[in-house]
């Protein structure tokens, strides 16, 4: 399976003679019976964001149409953090503003993100041009389970929310 195939629709078909199941039987009368295989019901797979709803209706509708953007800092931190779930790395780079972004992006296929934490968010609204999402991202590797705390920058770039780096940590007792 794709990353564009992650959710099926159930598919129950009837058929009444004309194409549709699996025919079985002779005719009587001239009317023909059908039978159908029905498949065991799919669900659709969640977004690893965590918002619980199947991925496709989620971040996958940004990760999969490039003209859709996310409508604030928090939904593009959470697409993105979705991105590195399904190892979308167009997507990554896509959402990643020129001024930060590497040259290329290898994903680590032993690393598996499992979890986000959104901890808090400044700004990054329809009506702003800035943005905070503090998260913690949880994974595991081949050494074992791991965290990602950051509190990562925002800004708009012709009307798209883009990643733009981390907010500088300032140690306790810090005063301008």
């Amino acid at each position: 399976m794709n990353q564009h195939d992650l959710t099926r629709p159930d598919r129950t078909a009837a058929s009444t003679g004309s194409g549709g199941g699996v025919r079985a039987g002779a005719h009587n009368g001239g009317v023909s019976k059908s039978r159908t295989r029905s498949r065991p019901a799919t669900r659709p797979q969640l977004c690893p964001c965590g918002l619980g709803a199947p991925y496709a209706q989620c971040c996958g509708r940004f990760h999969h149409d490039a003209e859709r953007a996310a409508p604030t800092a928090e939904l593009l931190m959470r697409s993105r953090f979705s991105a590195f779930a399904v190892r979308d790395a167009a997507y990554l780079m896509r959402t990643w503003h020129v001024s930060v972004r590497p040259p290329r992006l290898d994903l680590d296929p032993a690393q598996v993100w499992t979890r986000l934490e959104i901890l808090g968010a400044t700004g990054g609204g329809p009506l702003h041009a800035e943005g905070t999402v503090e998260f913690r991202a949880h994974y595991t590797d081949r050494t074992g389970s791991g965290l990602l705390h950051e509190n990562s920058r925002f800004t708009r770039a012709d009307g798209r929310w883009m990643y733009a780096g981390t907010v500088p940590h300032r140690p306790s007792g810090f005063a301008p």
